[in-house]
């Protein structure tokens, strides 16, 4: 219990070196912690905890907790904590129990903080028009509408209402030490909200932030990272003079090696090394590493940036008032740039420098590649690569969140509705062009791009396999999931339960779900009827939540559509023809991949092994580093999806046939 000092015992403090500009306004609760209480100043009203235990340091040191060489003004520190060599002061601070904080130059608070929350973040647009108001409670998705739905003004208005009303609820006067915390050899600390368990070690300036951490995911600031007006998520970390200005860092992300950041927005697991960003909407699993790489005025997720990438988003007139997307899974492969507006459509690989503003945003999975300074399109050709089926299987296993309190709503599947239904336009493009212009045409035209013959006859084929390849999911997963005991009982069980699904599908920065769902919250929101950011992503948590029975309903009118059936006329004999349809799609899609993984032991992939040997010399050597094409892990694994997949085919195919015996 708190209390005041006695005069003996404040003449033990004064012996001890410290002084007061008033003794009364000194409370504590314990007298034996008083011995460990040397050279300190205090001012203002000061509260302290007892001081018992100790830290146990690396290196087999240990260090009682107390007070030792700090002034502190305004101050309340709890229980077990070691405040030592704090160079300046710290000042209008609640320091929780069991922080350690050493060798830091000074801590305060000045006037009100709401600690980051608040700051407007102007992404995409540098000029300003697409500002985000980051709160400690944002996800990618209420982002995305920030930035995005400036069409809808009303909308607007109320979304940034909510984070407003969030950083007015954080705005205090006083700043926060969270439980366990740990600050050491720092410089420059204000306005900070500190979360528990986060550990700043050597960061050289924190001003108006919050480390959002917590003690199943800390939060950790390493050497020499300056950060201005910024909110870091629990698990994350930024390190290796790191700096930030106006930026936030989603849930278990890691910003270092030199990187910097400003007016930009990460979203949970981007890993961003080495380069700079600058009014970038980083969705989730975006990733950069290598130093020459830029990124600037665009939004991406679950990319990966090659080195030397580059985009422009100006031409010396207006300013920087350009701005691009790279659609999700899209990639730049080394020194590729794009000058923006432009629109890369969802998994496809940039190659080369595209200066004609290309939107390939209805033919996803594609390859863009210069020739001659032109932009040169291959459609669907991403679909075979080995790399994006390793990209598809990564993200999930790479997802670093805690189980429980995660924000962001991510669905990783490769094929979904949204990449369907591009196909499916892409699909109608390319046989419109070959109709229009003749399948014996050299080049086709499409926007500011060029199509090879080859390369429009092979996208037309590869969208049909993988059409058919995600209706067939769709198919035997509703036939696992229901299934029947007579013909008619399939057939009936086939029709969806739920209405909603039906129309274009939306990608907001992690989230797949139907437009038509998304338009009726946003209504909502613009109505009153949800009132809260909170309330707003439990609305797009729910909609994560339903993924699957609306995917279904989308799906089974596509089949539909897509194979000539009538509802009410549909056959056995259909369904086993969609299954066996699959069956060859499933197949002939892992017979590409297989034959994509062979290019990586083929005999140029092994030049540079074997360096003073012969030919043989060179395949030992490879083998023993990289392994055998046989026993390659991905390699086991597409023979493995093949013999699976070709057994659950074979299976449906008997279930459906012996219920139309």
């Amino acid at each position: 219990m708190l209390r005041q000092l006695t005069p003996e015992e404040r003449k033990r403090l004064e012996a001890q070196g410290n002084s007061a500009e008033n003794w009364d306004d000194v409370l504590i609760t314990d007298a034996a912690s008083l011995k460990y209480i040397r050279g300190t100043r205090f001012s203002g009203h000061v509260e302290l905890g007892r001081f018992t235990g100790s830290f146990d340091m690396p290196g087999g040191i240990h260090k009682h907790t107390g007070l030792f060489n700090a002034t502190l003004h305004d101050v309340t520190i709890g229980d077990e904590c070691c405040i030592e060599n704090i160079k300046n002061y710290i000042a209008r601070y609640d320091i929780a129990e069991g922080c350690f904080i050493e060798n830091v130059d000074i801590i305060l608070c000045d006037g009100t903080s709401a600690f980051g929350n608040g700051v407007e973040v102007a992404v995409l647009n540098e000029t300003g028009g697409r500002e985000v108001t980051i709160h400690d409670g944002l996800t990618a998705h209420e982002a995305y509408i920030q930035a995005i739905y400036r069409h809808r003004p009303e909308l607007i208005r109320r979304v940034k209402q909510f984070a407003t009303q969030r950083a007015e609820a954080c705005a205090t006067g006083r700043g926060t030490i969270g439980a366990h915390a740990t600050i050491v050899d720092t410089g420059y600390i204000k306005n900070m909200y500190i979360g528990p368990y986060a550990k700043v070690e050597g960061a050289g300036r924190l001003k108006n932030g919050s480390l959002c951490s917590r003690r199943e995911a800390p939060v950790h600031i390493g050497y020499g990272v300056i950060a201005d007006d910024f909110i870091v998520q629990d698990g994350s970390s930024v390190e290796d003079c790191t700096t930030l200005t106006r930026v936030y860092v989603g849930q278990s992300c890691v910003l270092g090696h030199g990187y910097s950041a400003s007016d930009s927005l990460f979203f949970c697991n981007c890993q961003e090394e080495n380069g700079e960003a600058c009014a970038i909407f980083a969705g989730p699993f975006t990733v950069t590493h290598h130093k020459s790489t830029l990124l600037i005025a665009g939004m991406f997720s679950f990319m990966n940036a090659g080195s030397g990438s580059n985009q422009s988003n100006h031409m010396y007139k207006l300013g920087p008032i350009h701005q691009g997307a790279m659609e999700r899974g899209a990639k730049t492969a080394s020194d590729s740039y794009i000058l923006w507006p432009a629109r890369i459509g969802a998994f496809s690989l940039v190659m080369g420098r595209h200066t004609s503003n290309p939107d390939t945003s209805a033919l996803p999975f594609s390859y863009l590649i210069e020739k001659n300074g032109e932009t040169y399109l291959a459609p669907a050709v991403n679909l075979r690569s080995v790399g994006t089926i390793r990209d598809a299987q990564k993200w999930p296993r790479r997802d670093k969140r805690q189980a429980e309190g995660r924000l962001d709503q991510v669905n990783f599947n490769l094929l979904s509705p949204y990449t369907i239904d591009k196909m499916l336009r892409g699909l109608h493009i390319l046989e419109d062009m070959e109709r229009l212009s003749g399948p014996t045409s050299d080049v086709y035209a499409y926007q500011s791009a060029k199509i090879s013959n080859t390369a429009l006859h092979k996208g037309i084929r590869l969208y049909r396999i993988a059409i058919q390849k995600f209706l067939g999911n769709s198919l035997i997963s509703r036939l696992e999931k229901k299934g029947g005991n007579t013909a008619q009982e399939v057939l009936d069980n086939l029709k969806p339960e739920c209405p909603t699904g039906r129309g274009e599908w939306l990608d907001l920065a992690g989230l797949i779900a139907p437009k038509t769902c998304i338009n009726q919250l946003l209504d909502e929101v613009e109505q009153g009827i949800v009132n809260t950011t909170d309330e707003l992503n439990a609305r797009l948590a729910d909609l994560h939540r339903n993924y699957y029975d609306y995917e279904w309903t989308w799906a089974y009118d596509k089949m539909l559509e897509y194979y000539g059936l009538q509802p009410d006329r549909i056959t056995i004999d259909d369904l086993v023809a969609i299954v066996r349809q699959w069956q060859e799609s499933v197949v002939a899609l892992d017979e590409m991949l297989y034959a994509d993984a062979r290019k990586e032991f083929s005999l140029s992939a092994k030049t540079g092994f074997g360096f003073d040997g012969s030919n043989r010399t060179a395949e030992a050597d490879f083998e023993q580093v990289r392994g055998a094409f046989d026993s390659n892990p991905f390699v086991t694994e597409v023979q493995a999806h093949i013999q699976r997949k070709s057994a659950l085919g074979q299976r449906t195919v008997q279930f459906l046939e012996s219920l139309g015996a």
